[in-house]
């Protein structure tokens, strides 16, 4: 599943980068201006913003790769920039509802669910193996737990 999710940030962020790109591109060629604004800084502001969200994602797809390859739940900066992850395919879901439509938002509660269900899953504390040291198996530490006293039978 972590690897789905690698995949799948992994292609968001070449999208994300590519289409701020060609919307930075189009500004540029049609000279288009909004309320005033430099044509010139708005196509840079739409580049650059492509290429940081673009990095952003890809990030968190590294993040979600090292989860899949170490089989181990992620840690410190890599878990919270899965749950800042989510936190902006939530909002963006959102947004895509009214803006774009029920298909948007479909594509981005998918992923959604794909980072939740990355980080529910690796949230669970490792048993220690047989035989560890921790467990105490194979020496004689004493008696194990004790047992309550069993109840009087009735008949």
């Amino acid at each position: 599943m972590a690897w789905i999710l690698a995949l799948v940030l992994f292609v968001e962020a070449l999208g994300v980068a590519a289409l701020n790109w060609f919307l930075g591109i189009v500004v540029d060629r049609q000279d288009m201006s909004l309320a005033g604004l430099d044509p010139d800084a708005m196509s840079i502001s739409s580049k650059v913003g492509g290429i940081v969200f673009g990095l952003y994602f890809a990030l968190c797809g590294v993040v979600a790769l090292l989860v899949a390859l170490r089989d181990r739940a992620p840690a410190g900066l890599g878990r919270i920039l899965l749950i800042s992850v989510a936190v902006v395919h939530g909002l963006l879901g959102a947004f895509a509802w009214g803006l774009v439509g029920p298909g948007a938002f479909v594509s981005m509660v998918v992923v959604l669910a794909l980072v939740v269900l990355l980080l529910m899953t690796y949230d669970r504390r490792e048993a220690p193996a047989e035989g560890s040291p921790e467990q105490g198996a194979g020496r004689n530490e004493g008696p194990g737990p004790i047992a309550p006293p069993a109840a009087p039978n009735p008949s």
